[in-house]
């Protein structure tokens, strides 16, 4: 196999990249033994710079474009070389691609809380996540600071790094930001260019820049989101008396459509009440401590004169209904018949030992011992 990648790179000479991923920073070109010849085409496509390395050294970089290599367009590797006159023999070197377009998959998130100091609501934990890229704008520094001979630097192997430059980055921003916490979200996108600049001027040294970055969103705790929905029911209902009335008038509109007059009547009453103490809480105070002044509350009208007493005339008698006639259940063989009534217990069977019940009764018992049937077991003529 050796051999005939030896043969195989004799007869090669182009020199390209056709990046056939998404994550891939810097390539590089795979030659037996590094060598290429001389003469041979060197393509460097858009988004794309070629960096020759001679022995762990940066020689050249080419930008976009179609090379032909010699000797004049090998400026500082011939003058490594020694090539003072014409060579055309293959030489050794190294050549990696690098790409230059902007890689947009990069995400980030704060993992712990960043406290930050809102002048309305004093100390306050913030959480974010969001998205960002990166370009290489200096393939060089990235291949000296970064990749090194890693023939294939991806873009896993410097999102840690760039994830911590970022959560440092914006903890600073957003505690020297001096925007109120409700006034967060009008502010995002002028945090976001900030911090884009910052990480830009900090990622020069090691050839990134951060052209865009992303803030999708700033969360609060659970518990200080709470509050602020609390606020913001409160806002919503203003004044407290009115809001109280409202809901009375709710309440006799049910009412009326229930026939359930009474009951939500005091409920309207006891409502009202308490909405009354609750505006007469806010009213503003008087100046050193004194309260201000109440409106008088309306005067009942006066009672009319008391008249004579009137002689109540006297109820007509009233019919008293008769008692509803009582019925019975039997017992028989282990089963429940009835009811029957009394006169037709003696045609169902009844005996003095027949189990019976009524309205009343505490349990069962045999007909001898209930005394309101003595008198219909005395006619009943024996089984």
């Amino acid at each position: 196999m050796a051999l005939f990648d030896k043969i195989r790179g004799e007869f090669i000479d182009i020199v390209e990249w056709l990046d056939d991923s998404r994550d891939t920073l810097v390539w590089r070109f795979p030659r037996y033994d590094n060598e290429i010849k001389m003469g041979a085409r060197l393509i460097v496509r858009e988004s794309q710079v070629a960096v020759f390395v001679n022995e762990g050294r940066i020689a050249d970089a080419f930008a976009p474009g179609t090379y032909t290599l010699e000797t004049r367009n090998l400026p500082v590797l011939s003058t490594l070389k020694g090539w003072k006159h014409g060579f055309h023999s293959p030489f050794k070197a190294e050549v990696y691609f690098v790409s230059t377009r902007q890689f947009a998959d990069f995400k980030w998130g704060t993992r712990n809380p960043i406290i930050v100091r809102d002048p309305e609501f004093g100390p306050v934990r913030l959480r974010a996540f969001g998205a960002y890229s990166a370009r290489v704008t200096d393939a060089r520094a990235l291949l000296r600071e970064l990749a090194g001979t890693d023939p294939q630097f991806r873009t896993e192997e410097v999102e840690g790094y760039l994830r911590q430059m970022v959560v440092g980055r914006l903890a600073h921003a957003l505690a020297t930001a001096g925007v109120p916490l409700l006034d967060l979200a009008a502010g995002q996108h002028e945090i976001s260019r900030r911090i884009a600049r910052a990480l830009t001027e900090d990622l020069a040294g090691v050839g990134l820049s951060i052209p865009a970055f992303t803030i999708e969103n700033i969360s609060l705790p659970p518990e200080v989101e709470q509050a602020l929905d609390k606020r913001s029911q409160m806002g919503i209902v203003g004044d407290l008396g009115e809001y109280a009335r409202f809901q009375a008038a709710g309440a006799l509109d049910g009412a009326a459509g229930t026939g359930e007059g009474v009951g939500l009547g005091i409920g309207m009453g006891m409502g009202a009440a308490a909405g009354q103490h609750l505006a007469a809480a806010l009213q503003p105070q008087a100046p050193h401590g004194r309260q201000a002044p109440q409106p008088a509350p309306p005067q009942a009208p006066q009672a009319a004169p008391p008249q004579a007493a009137q002689p109540v005339p006297p109820h007509p008698p009233q019919d008293v209904p008769p008692p509803l006639p009582r019925t019975w259940y039997l017992g028989v063989g282990g089963e429940q018949r009835g009811p029957y009534a009394e006169k037709d217990l003696r045609a169902a069977g009844l005996t003095a030992d027949t189990l019976v019940w009524t309205s009343g009764m505490p349990q069962w018992l045999p007909a001898r011992d209930v005394p309101e049937l003595a008198a219909l077991l005395r006619d009943t003529p024996p089984a």
